[in-house]
């Protein structure tokens, strides 16, 4: 019995040391004092399997822990670079850009500091399109819950349908027929046709040439005449010396030469044919060709505005997700009217940024002379104020295109950006919805957070009315491609609101029943 006891307290010292060896432990080992049981077979465990089984429940708990740090860094990285939630655009305004979660009413916007640098005061979000066809959930108005839908990338287009109600739309209508509207068709006057279509104005064929011989070679090819025309932009009225209708014959007569470049002489025939082409009848005489039919007018939103209109300029605010200050101080909106026949040639509401241009908004800013003004519109909302009878659609000639070619829009001798003859040519037309609200980005991001190249893309245009009549309204943010001139425009407008005497009283909302004194 002695030998039998030691025989099984000496199995189980070798079992232990067995476990301490698999599970690495090196503290020692008391074994139990268990009586002896005769009879009964011993029940072989393995006891490398249990703590095998522990080592995979302990590796299991860290690998969650881990994935659960990354989703919460995820999270807090989203909510901390994005500008604002996005809430009511009629009653707060939620966190800023730094993350701070602050109600304010529309009457109290987030305060920016104006002595800051305006890329550290705020920068230039943008929404996420994803995919042609992705709708968003956005609350724009108290209790109601919206969808905006991606409708091209290139440029980056959405839609909001419900954006106004049919009485919010009423009211701006209104209040731009008791402002009264003034004539917008613009046109290219009889005596400026010359200017208009001569790429030279000032200058002679051989002058011109020469300046557009960038290598002096005497030769000029195709991308010598699109660097030209960007490097000698803002020589006449409209910001281009070179016009779109002249760029494409320039490069038309490039194409029809057998060596596929411009000799001198090559160039002076097809200047001949830009004096008469394509505004010059079969009688001889030169008729105006209109760019836009319409009537508009310019509505005021600041303080004192009526009460709809500066709902409007805060939900634009919050529907770019943009600071205030930028939408602030952009330009007020713009009602435009369409009668039957009313139209606009495809245009971009921005103009591409040169070191000789300044942008319109900020010119008090720039501290230089003799710069041409340019309109320099970082987002257009456009307002569908009424649904049209017939006609009347926005048009995107080359929206999503693959690439984007100042001669490819010309298509069987058809000019996309002719709205009266090729509106149906268009990759994409919105039909106008009442209450419905088209945002597009004119300009794409400079990848620093701040506004970058023109998007080409953004080429549109209003096709003709065709029954009944059509209003709209545009809504622009102003973004100057300067960073630092932005931000000294903003002081200079601050400073100057601040030393206004009377301000605070004229801050005070007028009443609203009289719609004369709204305006």
């Amino acid at each position: 019995m002695d030998y039998s006891n030691r025989h099984i307290h000496s199995e189980m010292d070798d079992e232990s040391q067995e476990s301490m060896d698999a599970c690495g432990d090196s503290s020692p080992y008391v074994p139990p004092h268990l009586p002896p049981m005769p009879g009964r077979e011993r029940l072989q465990i393995q006891k490398s399997s249990v703590c095998s089984r522990a080592y995979f429940v302990v590796v299991m708990v860290f690998f969650h822990v881990y994935i659960i740090n990354i989703i919460g860094l995820l999270f807090y990285v989203h909510y901390n670079n994005s500008p604002a939630d996005i809430v009511s655009a009629d009653g707060d305004t939620s966190a800023s850009s730094s993350g701070v979660d602050s109600r304010l009413s529309p009457s109290d916007p987030p305060q920016q500091d104006p002595e800051l640098d305006v890329r550290q005061s705020f920068s230039l979000p943008r929404i996420e399109g994803i995919r042609v066809g992705h709708v968003q959930r956005v609350s724009l108005k108290p209790d109601r819950i919206q969808e905006m839908k991606t409708l091209s990338l290139k440029p980056l287009l959405f839609e909001i349908p419900g954006f106004l109600s049919e009485e919010e739309c009423g009211v701006v209508v209104q209040l731009a027929q008791l402002k009264g509207l003034m004539e917008s068709q613009a046109t290219v006057p009889p005596g400026d046709q010359e200017e208009e279509l001569q790429p030279l104005l000032s200058l002679s064929p051989e002058e011109t040439f020469s300046l557009l011989d960038l290598d002096q070679d005497g030769l000029l090819q195709r991308q010598e005449v699109r660097e030209g025309e960007i490097l000698s932009h803002s020589r006449s009225r409209d910001g281009t010396w070179l016009s779109p209708e002249n760029l494409r014959q320039i490069l038309t007569g490039q194409e029809a030469s057998p060596a596929g470049v411009l000799t001198l002489e090559e160039f002076r025939r097809v200047c001949d044919g830009m004096s008469q082409h394509p505004l010059q009848q079969r009688g001889g005489t030169r008729r105006s060709q209109p760019k836009r039919k319409s009537r508009h007018t310019w509505l005021y939103q600041g303080p004192g505005s009526h009460h709809i209109l500066h709902a409007l300029r805060n939900r634009v605010t919050h529907l770019a997700r943009l600071p205030s200050p930028l939408v602030e101080l952009s330009e007020p909106l713009q009602v435009i009217r369409y009668e039957q026949g009313g139209f606009s040639h495809a245009h971009h509401d921005s103009s591409p940024s040169h070191p000789e241009t300044t942008c319109s908004h900020t010119r008090l800013a720039g501290n230089t002379s003799a710069h041409t003004e340019i309109s320099c519109r970082y987002i257009t909302v456009l307002l569908y104020l009424n649904s049209v009878e017939g006609g009347g659609e926005t048009t995107f000639p080359v929206a999503d295109n693959r690439t984007y070619e100042e001669e490819a829009l010309v298509q069987g001798g058809v000019d996309l950006t002719d709205t009266q003859q090729s509106c149906n040519r268009g990759n994409l037309r919105v039909k106008p919805t009442a209450g419905t609200a088209l945002l597009w980005y004119n300009h794409l991001s400079d990848g620093k957070g701040w506004m970058g190249e023109l998007d080409e893309y953004s080429l549109h245009g209003d096709c003709p009315v065709t029954r009944g009549v059509k209003w709209v309204a545009n809504s622009w943010v102003n973004v100057d491609p300067d960073h630092q001139r932005q931000a000294r425009y903003q002081r200079l407008v601050t400073h100057r609101q601040e030393g206004e005497p009377g301000r605070e009283e004229r801050e005070t909302p007028l009443p609203h029943s009289n719609h004369h004194q709204d305006l």
